[in-house]
């Protein structure tokens, strides 16, 4: 490793940390609080760091300890309107992407990705998904993220966010779909992976 430690949690990981706890708290002082509690975790700690996983994965797996802890502690709201607002967004974008007996139009079916563990060996791969996580309403990503990263069950998700099952299903279902529009512009484009 290159650099040190500390110089990589405080330079590099810290702002990419606190835009993710941002994200799933919603609040600018917690997420502050809980990037403070696992980068002192994660420097009390980094004699244990054996090196089996990548310096960001180890420290992410802290953070993301942390956040579900802050979540479960609070039973964190946030207002249904919001999640309303996300999806009514999308609406117009997905209602696209279907004809009126609800199957895909010819242009907008999925496309076959490949290998996909060769696709997730890859770094650029993973800066494309960023990115297209970033541009889902933040809710939507919010929703996203607990399930998929954070690993909460949809009941857990439920109750945290105040909604219902279907309501979180419809909002998984959206934030899938929009990512796989966004990667399939993005990184399994023929055009833009010759151009990587």
């Amino acid at each position: 490793m290159n650099q040190p430690v500390p110089d990589l949690l405080l330079g590099e990981f810290r702002p990419q940390m606190l835009k993710f706890a941002r994200l799933q708290l919603q609040d600018g002082a917690a997420a502050e609080d809980v990037v403070h509690d696992a980068i002192s975790a994660a420097l009390e700690g980094v004699n244990r760091f054996s090196g089996r996983a990548a310096l960001k994965t180890w420290i992410f797996a802290i953070l993301r300890h942390k956040i579900v802890d802050a979540l479960r502690e609070r039973g964190r709201t946030v207002q249904i309107s919001s999640l309303e607002k996300d999806e009514a967004d999308m609406d117009e974008a997905f209602d696209a992407l279907f004809a009126a007996n609800a199957h895909w139009h010819p242009a907008s079916r999925p496309r076959d990705w490949g290998d996909p563990e060769e696709t997730l060996a890859q770094r650029q791969f993973w800066q494309v998904f960023e990115t297209c996580l970033e541009l889902l309403p933040a809710n939507t990503a919010r929703v996203f993220m607990m399930r998929e990263f954070l690993g909460f069950e949809t009941p857990e998700i439920c109750r945290n966010l105040d909604i219902s099952t279907s309501n979180c299903h419809v909002i998984l279902h959206r934030a899938r779909a929009g990512l796989r529009q966004c990667l399939e512009r993005g990184w399994f484009n023929p055009e833009v992976r010759s151009a990587c």
